[in-house]
């Protein structure tokens, strides 16, 4: 019964001394993202990114983002409600990191449709039948012609403009960035320069309030 006893102590402590380095581990993490990010604001908030919102907004929410991401479709039409509520007072950016197979060409041509003012449309377009586009994790730019086409898109210029030098530079300085920032998955968000203390929409939401209120504003 001694031994026993003794035996589940010992277990007990082993298992209080991995949540306690898993904790300080975690921590650590999150100092040394904010501390990358504190000293790349450049590679953060590049000023050509796409974005919604004031731009003059106190609260400036970046987002590395791939069009073949289920999570940052679901998370987009919360972050647009998230916005809202407080108008005028935040920013989106958003940074290209086509991590999926194939999603760089996609990334390409929703880059070009900004060209030609549609965005916007082009990314909720993509977002709402990614179901037909990406399959098994790979995206197939193939299939994203009929959707683009629905938007009044010209196709002839919006396929040049996708195969432009300066575009694929922009991608390439995006995943760049990306390397720079530690961001190895997608949606990662940076509010006002500071990253998440750990993934999720409330935790977005907490880091958003929290810039609020450091700028005088609700």
């Amino acid at each position: 019964m001694k031994q026993k006893n003794l035996f589940i102590a010992a277990a007990a402590l082993l298992i209080i001394a991995f949540l306690v380095g898993a904790f300080y581990y975690r921590k650590q993490q999150a100092e040394q993202v904010t501390q990358i990010a504190s000293q790349n604001q450049v590679a953060l908030a590049r000023p050509d990114a796409p974005s919604f919102g004031n731009a003059d907004a106190p609260v400036h929410i970046v987002e590395f983002f791939d069009p073949a991401c289920g999570t940052c479709r679901d998370f987009y039409p919360m972050v647009k409600a998230l916005m809202a509520e407080h108008p005028g007072k935040i920013r989106l950016s958003m940074r290209y990191a086509p991590f999926h197979p194939g999603s760089e060409a996609v990334v390409k041509a929703l880059e070009a449709s900004r060209r030609q003012g549609k965005f916007e449309p082009t990314l909720e377009a993509l977002f709402a039948s990614q179901n037909v586009w990406v399959q098994n994790h790979v995206a197939h730019v193939e299939l994203i012609g009929p959707l683009l086409e629905r938007l009044g898109m010209d196709m002839g210029k919006l396929q040049n403009d996708a195969n432009a030098p300066e575009v694929a530079t922009m991608i390439a300085r995006d995943l760049g960035d990306a390397k720079t920032m530690n961001v190895t998955m997608t949606p990662e968000y940076f509010v006002n320069g500071k990253p998440l203390p750990s993934f999720g929409f409330d935790q977005l939401k907490t880091l958003v309030g929290d810039a609020l209120v450091s700028a005088n504003t609700k």
